[in-house]
């Protein structure tokens, strides 16, 4: 199993002050998994989560985990556009 690298990388601010660019799918999936993640953990995040997972497993596009992790991320207020 790759680490499914996205053609762009989304920025967040994770942390006091943790400016990091999440650049593959398996980033996004543990960063998603993260006790410390600041959104709620309702549908829109477990479909993220899954996502990530079909992605690495090879049954979903890169570009589908990119836009879900944004999207929780957007939600969460971490997300740097």
């Amino acid at each position: 199993m790759s680490n499914k690298p996205f053609a762009i990388p989304v920025r967040i601010r994770f942390g006091p002050g943790d400016v990091c660019e999440v650049s593959t799918t398996t980033e996004a999936a543990e960063l998603l998994a993260n006790v410390d993640w600041p959104g709620e953990r309702g549908r829109k995040h477990e479909d993220a989560v899954e996502t990530c997972l079909k992605v690495l497993d090879g049954h979903r596009s890169t570009i589908d985990a990119r836009n879900a992790f944004a999207e929780v991320a957007r939600m969460a207020g971490i997300l740097l556009e």
